[in-house]
């Protein structure tokens, strides 16, 4: 005898057969029209992309202002700095809308529970104790429900785990940041290979230059703004941490091995950060000054650096050269 149960099921299969193939067809016209479409929106704008890529701001490179109060902490701060990233944006979100209400409710719950097991069952108001053991409905209520908010907070968790590390396209400008006792130095192999060393600015220097006390550096790490960059840190010593609160990374510096995450700032600025590993007697001072330029200023002040080039630009080859001109030998 066919029970309900199993007609539901013959049903649902039967529904699910006919509408897989219709499905399939649709999912296939969609990107048929999206990789006729492609093409020529590329090809429309790759020019201009090509153009602005290696395009040189006229005037050269002049060091940006900080703003106060954007990428730097603030007095009587009280919960993250204001972010400067999409993954930063994210997670603060993630915090204000999502663990803080849980963490609040929790918190509020346990307390008014062991208020009310105080009012109600102390030994008063209550001289005789109850004998139960077991409550079915309670122990799967406590059960359940802490899975539940788990849930809640994993889902939003991993994914943010995996903006973080996300693969970084193939043209993505690279950044190396080596950790030393106790300043930073920044490479750029895409942009020629040269190196910048950063060291803390002394106090006086600093406010004169406008920069907070005990986080500004003569030399920043300069970055281009609105593109993915591949931050490697590398630490020539001890364990380095290379970590900026307002861009939301941070990023351990370990001898031995290159450490590598997607760093993506979406407004131009300068971001203040410090090492966050305890690193020898001097880790409180060897600040992080991130600078993020357009592009076409980034490309000047890359150009003011020996033997330096735009990322991406086509090295010139060997059969490209001149080639010298033979001088016949003279006759015997």
């Amino acid at each position: 005898m066919i029970t309900i149960s199993r007609l539901i099921k013959v049903l649902g299969l039967a529904l699910a057969l006919i509408a897989t193939p219709r499905i399939a067809e649709a999912q296939s016209v969609a990107p048929a029209q999206t990789a006729a479409a492609a093409p020529v929106a590329a090809v429309a704008a790759a020019p201009a992309a090509a153009s602005d890529h290696f395009t040189i701001a006229p005037g050269g490179y002049t060091p940006m202002k900080p703003t106060a109060g954007k990428g730097m902490p603030v007095d009587g701060g009280m919960t993250f700095q204001t972010q400067y990233s999409p993954n930063g944006q994210y997670a603060l979100w993630m915090h204000d809308k999502i663990l803080m209400p849980v963490i609040v409710g929790t918190t509020i719950f346990v307390l008014l529970l062991l208020l009310w097991v105080i009012i109600r069952y102390n030994s008063r108001a209550n001289p005789v104790p109850s004998r139960t053991s077991h409550n079915t409905l309670l122990e799967v209520i406590w059960t359940g429900v802490p899975i539940l908010i788990l849930l809640v907070v994993f889902v939003p968790s991993m994914k943010l785990l995996a903006k973080q590390f996300k693969p970084l396209p193939a043209n993505a400008v690279t950044v190396k940041a080596t950790g030393n006792q106790w300043y930073w130095s920044y490479t750029y192999p895409d942009n020629g290979g040269f190196e910048v060393v950063s060291n803390i600015l002394p106090a006086g220097e600093a406010t004169k230059r406008g920069e907070p006390e005990q986080l500004g550096a003569d030399n920043r790490m300069v970055v281009p703004v609105g593109e993915p960059i591949r931050m490697q840190t590398f630490g020539a010593d001890v364990i380095h941490s290379f970590a900026v609160p307002s861009l939301w990374f941070k990023l351990d510096a370990v001898p031995g091995r290159v450490n590598e995450k997607m760093l993506f700032i979406s407004e131009p600025g300068v971001y203040y950060g410090q090492c966050s590993e305890l690193c020898g007697a001097r880790h409180g001072y060897m600040p992080i000054v991130v600078e993020a330029l357009p592009r076409a200023q980034y490309n000047a002040w890359v150009m003011t650096h020996s033997g330096a080039k735009i990322d991406g630009a086509p090295t010139p080859a060997a059969s490209d050269a001149p080639a010298a001109t033979a001088t016949p030998a003279p006759a015997a």
